[in-house]
């Protein structure tokens, strides 16, 4: 995930004029304070991974998942092409269970995201703060004004390599000590971030990483001789595959019952407390299946007990695009081993004006589909 903090480590101030539909950045300049401080905070706070491995006092697990995360870093440049740079060769414990806090918003009645807009990334359909409590304050002004707000935990961005000057983006406390599946998911999704950033198009910045992501770790674990981490994949996939189902159909109910001009407003508030009951009684149905320990499913559950439309919305950003990027993915590389043809059609994509390029991607999904 990329993160609007490093707007204001670039140097800059707000953007002058905001687009209709984008939020204003409320107090511009205490908001890009805190993003500039909270991210030099955790540049400061990152030492070398080298000197880790060597202090006595630190954590043999902790050692062992650096050396992992040197593995994935050195796999990722050089099976999946992705950029060999100071991106996570350091390490940094913030004593938070995350990064930073996102905030999203979108209206009562409709899934499109609010964007906040900012001159180094373009509009973005989030708002990064690096204090929870500041991120819930901002959300619930949005909500205030009868906006769906979601605040959200995240454990890593992206400064799409504009940070390698100060030793790039490090490894942190708060997804280094995940599993393997879930770290090389982390360590990939990121560095693709810094091959592409496309401005004003979230969806298909957050899709293609995902799809990269993907298709790494697939190609991380079929060189594993690890059969159990194989295996434990493919379940969690299974799990994930039918989550994130749910949530597509989700929005599509949704976004059909929004479609329903012929309704009132009140008409459409009541249908739309019935989808997300739905929901929520379709995932206790799915829940049950998974046979897992509650305090593994406990984010999925609070997710579930509090979805609206700006949780959802965000979710979309996720998945709208993946299936495309994995055709294209299938087209221009197959079962070769070299990505550059994959990142070179995306690189054709991301150049093309906003119509041509959903048309290009609805065109891949169908192509998908089949």
């Amino acid at each position: 995930m990329t993160a609007s903090a490093i707007a204001l480590v670039a140097g800059l101030a707000a953007c002058a004029h905001t687009p209709p539909g984008a939020e204003p950045v409320e107090a511009p300049l205490a908001y890009y304070w805190q993003s500039a401080e909270g991210h030099l905070r955790l540049l400061a706070a990152a030492r070398p991974v080298n000197d880790w491995l060597v202090e006595e006092g630190a954590p043999a697990q902790l050692k062992a998942q650096l050396r992992l995360a040197q593995r994935l870093r050195e796999f990722a440049s050089q099976a999946l092409a992705l950029p060999d740079n100071a991106s996570y060769t350091r390490y940094a414990d913030l004593r938070r269970s995350a990064a930073l806090w996102n905030l999203v918003a979108a209206p009562p009645l409709s899934l499109q995201l609010r964007t906040w807009c900012h001159p180094v990334t373009g509009c973005v359909g989030y708002q990064g703060w690096f204090d929870e409590a500041r991120a819930g304050e901002a959300a619930a002004r949005l909500a205030g004004r009868g906006l769906d707000v979601a605040v959200y935990p995240v454990p890593a961005y992206s400064t799409l390599g504009w940070s390698n000057w100060l030793g790039g983006d490090p490894l942190l406390n708060t997804f280094v000590q995940g599993g393997e599946i879930e770290l090389a998911r982390l360590i990939f999704h990121e560095l693709a971030h810094q091959l592409f950033y496309v401005k004003d198009d979230t969806a298909f910045n957050e899709s293609f990483a995902t799809a990269v992501e993907r298709l790494g770790l697939a190609r991380w674990l079929a060189g594993s001789a690890d059969e159990r981490l194989r295996q434990a994949y493919h379940e969690a996939e299974r799990r994930r595959q039918a989550f994130r189902a749910l949530k597509r159909e989700t929005r599509e109910r949704l976004a059909d019952v929004y479609a329903q001009t012929g309704l009132s407003d009140s008409e459409r508030l009541g249908r739309k407390a019935q989808v997300l009951a739905d929901l929520r009684g379709a995932y206790r149905q799915l829940r049950a299946g998974w046979g897992l320990d509650p305090a593994r499913v406990f984010p999925a559950d609070r997710w579930v007990e509090e979805a609206n439309n700006a949780s959802l919305a965000a979710e979309g950003a996720y998945d709208q695009w993946v299936p495309a990027f994995e055709a294209l993915f299938a087209r221009e590389v197959g079962g070769g081993t070299d990505w550059r043809p994959f990142y070179a059609a995306v690189r054709r994509l991301a150049d093309l004006p906003v119509p041509a390029r959903r048309d290009a991607l609805e065109a891949l999904l169908r192509t998908g589909s089949r």
